[in-house]
């Protein structure tokens, strides 16, 4: 049987955009899944209580791949939505490619073909990779749990604020998400 060969970040950067988002993962380029209503509706949410918050602090990203290293090997995941500082992008850049640092907090939801144990996994990936803060949002569970380099992961519900340190005075709380987003009640 013969395997088709490992794309580098170079080759998987060149590939043609098409209509399903890729991410390059152990040298291959995965299709990233569809996203389902309630994935939509959950994205939409955070990003409309993100986006205010973060002008003047940084780019908050929908979908936007970053270029990471997973494992000693080039990675270039598609976060559901991620938050760059002004701070850790280089001042000169203004490419329209991948976020070329890993982002301060990288925020994926779970569809309903996925588990909470993949995502925790890809979670630890985007730590080991230097992403400061992770989240992982279930909307089926109305939960967002928040991971952060050598400390347990917290899991919040409810109106309890998000901890998030490298969001300063954003408070926004797992209610709030899924209110915005018309799943509760």
């Amino acid at each position: 049987m013969v395997q088709a060969p490992q794309l580098t970040l170079k080759d998987f950067l060149a590939l043609p955009d098409g209509d399903v988002a890729h991410e390059l993962i152990d040298g291959k380029a995965v299709p990233k899944l569809a996203p389902k209503r309630f994935h939509s509706k959950t994205q939409k949410a955070i990003l409309r209580l993100l986006d205010d918050w973060a002008i003047g602090r940084g780019e908050v990203g929908l979908e936007w791949s970053v270029t990471l290293k997973r494992k000693g090997r080039d990675w270039c995941p598609v976060p559901d939505l991620l938050f760059v500082a002004s701070d850790r992008l280089p001042p000169e850049y203004d490419d329209d490619g991948p976020c070329p640092v890993p982002p301060n907090v990288a925020i994926e939801i779970i569809s309903p073909e996925q588990t909470f144990g993949a995502m925790a996994e890809k979670a630890f990936d985007y730590l080991m990779a230097g992403t400061l803060s992770v989240w992982i949002v279930d909307p089926r569970a109305k939960t967002v749990t928040v991971f952060h380099p050598q400390s347990v992961p917290i899991t919040y519900r409810g109106n309890t604020v998000i901890g998030e340190p490298q969001l300063p005075d954003c408070d926004i709380s797992a209610q709030m998400i899924f209110d915005r987003a018309g799943l509760l009640g």
